[in-house]
Formats: C-alpha cells, sequence, structure tokens
C-alpha cells in the first residue's frame, strides 16, 4: 500500500504520522505506542528501522562514476583578471560482462510512410528485429507505426513470444503521410506503462521525411523532447535518407537527452541499431544531477555546449544517463581575478548525484580543482591540461558547425564558408601544438566542409551531418 509520513524532530517528542492512522511519541516518561490494527505496528517498526539507520544509500566509498574537475592550465600568469574553462568530467565504470545489467524499456516509433515504401521499410523492420533480439527476457519492448495514423503494432509487454513479436513487425505495411508527433506521443504512452523506475526508458525514433500531420515544428517537438526527460525517459532520432527535418530530430533528441543519427543508405540501419543498444544495454547511472560552486570572487561566465544553468556562483547541469565506459562532460568559462606570486587557490568544486541503474540506490560523487599563480611564462605553460583544452576545441568546433548552418540558412554561404575555414585552422594550430590526430583529423575535415560550402552552397548532405556532428560532439555521444 502507498505509505506517506512527515518526520519530525522535537526536544522529547519524535513524531510520525500515516494520514492520521497512528501516532507514535517517545517521551521522557517511558514509551507509548497506539494504531488500529496490527499492519500499525508493523509500519512503525519500519518507521523505527528507517529513522535509526536512514533510507537506503548505495555504498559512496567506491561509486560508480567517478567525478573529476579540471582547468584548461593549473597555473595561471600573475597579473590582470582572466577568463578559464573548467571541465567536470564523469567517468562511468565499465560493468563486467558478467553483472547484472538493469531492465530496458524499449519504443520503436517507425516511420512507415509511402516514402518509406520498399527497400528503407524492408531495412527499418529488419534493425527493429535485430533490436528485439539483443533484448532479454526481462526487458520490455513496444513498437509503434505511423504514417497519417499512428498504429500501436506491439504493445509494451515482456520480451518473451519473440517470435510472435517478430511476425507483425515483418507485416507492417507503407502508405500515407508523416504523423511524426503522433508517433512519439503514442511510443511514450507504451514506455509509461512500465515508468516504474526500475528500467532504462528509451524511444528510438526513425524517419525519412518531414512530420506533415499534427505538430510539425522542431519548437513543438522540442517540447515534447523537454517534458519527456521529466519521466526519465530519453528519444533517440534516426534520420534516414535526405528528407528528413534535421532540426526537428536533434532538437528532440538534445531536449531529452538521446542520440542522434544521420543515415544516408538504410543499409546502416542495422549497424545504427546496435550502436544505439549497445548505449542502452549499458547503462550504469541514471537522473544525474551536477552542481559546481565556485567562489566568491569567481564568477562563472557560460556553460560551453551544454544546457544548464548559472545562479550566481553556482552552475547546475543534469543528464538522464551515463553509458559504462563512456566519458561525459561539461564546460563552464569562469572569471579569475588576479592573484599573488605563489597564491593557491580553491577554485571549483562539484557534487554529482546519481541514481544506480541496477541497485536504483541514490549514490554521489565529486570532485575539486586548485590553480595557484606565477610570473614564470614556462610555468603557466607546462601547467597546459591537453585534454581539456582538446574538449574545449572541440566543442567550439561542433558550435561553429551550427553557426554555419544557420548563416547558410540565411542565404550567406560564403559566410558559412568562411565559419568552418575558421575553425578548420583553429582546430589544425591546437592539433599540431599539441600533436593529437583527433584534432588534426578533425580540422581537415571541417576545412573540407568549408570549400564545399563556399563554393557549391550548403547541400542537404552538408546539412544534416553538420547538425547530426555538431550534437553528437556537444552530447559526447561516441560510436561504439
Amino acid at each position: 500500500m502507498p505509505f506517506h509520513f512527515d518526520r519530525r524532530v522535537e526536544s522529547n517528542d519524535l513524531s510520525w504520522k500515516e494520514k492520521g492512522r497512528f501516532t507514535m511519541k517517545k517521551a521522557n516518561s517511558g514509551n507509548r505506542v497506539s494504531a488500529n490494527s496490527a499492519e500499525g505496528v508493523v509500519l512503525i517498526v519500519l518507521l523505527v528501522l528507517w529513522f535509526l539507520l536512514g533510507p537506503a544509500a548505495a555504498d559512496d566509498s567506491n561509486p560508480r562514476v567517478k567525478c573529476r574537475v579540471e582547468t584548461d592550465r593549473s597555473v595561471l600568469a600573475v597579473g590582470s583578471p582572466r577568463t578559464i574553462v573548467v571541465k567536470v568530467t564523469l567517468d562511468a565504470e565499465k560493468p563486467p560482462k558478467t553483472a547484472r545489467r538493469p531492465p530496458v524499456n524499449l519504443a520503436i516509433a517507425l516511420d512507415r510512410s509511402g516514402s518509406m515504401t520498399g527497400e528503407k521499410l524492408a531495412k527499418a523492420k529488419e534493425a527493429a528485429i535485430e533490436a528485439l533480439g539483443r533484448l532479454g527476457s526481462s526487458d520490455v519492448f513496444s513498437l509503434v507505426a505511423y504514417d497519417h495514423t499512428v498504429t500501436t503494432v506491439v504493445p509494451a509487454q515482456r520480451v518473451g513470444d519473440a517470435y510472435g513479436i517478430r511476425a507483425k513487425i515483418r507485416d507492417i505495411h507503407g502508405g500515407g503521410n508523416t504523423a511524426l508527433f503522433g508517433g512519439v506521443s503514442q511510443s511514450a504512452s507504451e514506455v509509461r506503462k512500465h515508468l516504474d523506475g526500475e528500467f532504462v526508458n528509451r524511444i528510438i525514433l526513425l524517419s525519412d521525411g518531414l512530420a506533415n500531420v499534427g505538430p510539425s515544428s522542431p519548437e513543438e517537438l522540442g517540447r515534447l523532447g523537454a517534458a519527456l526527460i521529466k519521466e526519465g525517459i530519453s528519444v533517440t532520432t534516426v534520420g534516414v535518407g535526405l528528407d528528413y527535418n534535421e532540426d526537428l530530430m536533434t532538437r528532440l533528441s538534445r531536449n531529452s537527452d538521446g542520440n542522434s543519427y544521420f543515415v544516408e543508405s538504410s543499409r546502416d540501419l542495422a549497424r545504427i541499431f546496435n550502436a544505439e543498444l549497445g548505449d542502452v544495454l549499458s547503462v550504469v547511472a541514471q537522473k544525474v544531477h551536477i552542481i559546481v560552486e565556485f567562489p566568491e570572487d569567481v564568477r562563472p561566465v557560460s556553460i560551453i555546449g551544454r544546457d544548464g544553468r548559472i545562479r550566481d556562483r553556482k552552475v547546475e547541469l543534469s543528464m538522464n544517463q551515463l553509458y559504462g565506459g563512456q566519458e561525459k562532460y561539461a564546460l563552464i568559462e569562469i572569471e579569475v581575478p588576479s592573484g599573488k606570486v605563489a597564491d593557491r587557490r580553491d577554485i571549483a568544486a562539484a557534487v554529482v548525484t546519481y541514481t544506480d541503474a541496477v541497485s536504483q540506490r541514490r549514490s554521489k560523487t565529486g570532485g575539486s580543482a586548485t590553480i595557484r599563480f606565477s610570473k614564470d611564462r614556462s610555468d603557466v605553460e607546462k601547467s597546459v591540461n591537453v585534454d581539456v583544452q582538446k574538449a574545449y576545441e572541440l566543442t567550439l568546433s561542433a558550435i561553429a558547425q551550427e553557426d554555419a548552418v544557420a548563416l547558410a540558412d540565411k542565404g550567406r554561404d560564403k559566410e558559412a564558408g568562411e565559419a568552418l575555414r575558421r575553425s578548420a585552422e583553429r582546430l589544425k594550430e591546437v592539433g599540431r601544438r599539441y600533436r593529437d590526430e583527433k584534432l588534426l583529423i578533425r580540422a581537415k575535415e571541417t576545412a573540407e566542409q568549408a570549400t564545399q560550402v563556399s563554393s557549391q552552397g550548403m547541400t542537404g548532405k552538408a546539412r544534416k551531418s553538420l547538425k547530426t556532428d555538431s550534437h553528437q560532439t556537444r552530447q559526447q555521444q561516441y560510436s561504439r
């Protein structure tokens, strides 16, 4: 039965109440317990244990998520105030292959509109069946197919009769327009049937065309994604071909903390679904909340590449889940006042709370960073944190990609190409300085994109690639 109580501590009294059914008081004169049923007595005993032992909590001495707080350099030059970058990194441990994983509550929203008819729909059904094959008997699966109407082909159910489910998927046929909003909404309804905190909740949305039935703007789908994340549901979007709305798809996935993919050929759908299931099946932490605090004279200026909130000297961010073996981070730009030679200062402290995906217990981890000041230029240069610099440059590159798309949308292709060219030059310079192959490869790719956009304009393929790549970089979505 549902049970609600108020815990109240006074000078000599301790009282709990369960909707007026019973009260227990401990006073100097002795103990008095009253209840209107044996059930009430049991509840009183449980409450006493709760008070003595506290609510269940994970052992924080060895958290499954480690937190690192670093700055782009640990030594600052004495002189005027300057801006530095703080990186808060969350490393989720990779669970052993034999470890129990949390059950998955997966819904697939499958576009069956007329444009999907033929090979695309056939490959999409194959990918959905392969995804089903990777789930276990404790997982929940559902599938919604949509064109101008929305049909629940497979209601949410434990993966038992896989043969029967596969037969229903194979029987899907195409035709009609694209009620994308309705497909996601109905999939969410199926996920909600098992929304009890035990599951990793995920919707995979697949579409090859423009939403043209019901709400269809990026803003409307973005609001839907923001509402779903509050329920612990993430939406991963898979855009197929060159006709879907990448603004809509990336907004939906970003606002719900899901992944986003651009699939030019339907032959790649099985690979994409496998990559996505690799993430979903390796979630180790959920409902992640990060609070970063700074000293009185340090001012947080901006959160780079992620959504979050700045309140005075405190920064707050949230993530829906962390995957085992993967790194997620947030970059925060801060303004630091000048210091004296040899001054050492605490500069940032982070507290991270999360729910362990297996035990469902809340746990906590954290970290902090310090800096010192020096007149020695070489001392300052040697303190550079290359990993933080690389993360910062890659994130700036992702932002430049979105800026280029926005410029091209206004017909300013030359300026869009120039924005990409400047980004490529910066990546190349930093890549050479730190001898980083990843940055150099990214610089080469960005330079090629700049040349193409400047000479040919922003093609549909280039736009989708830039939008999707920007999302993946900013969300640290790494392919397996």
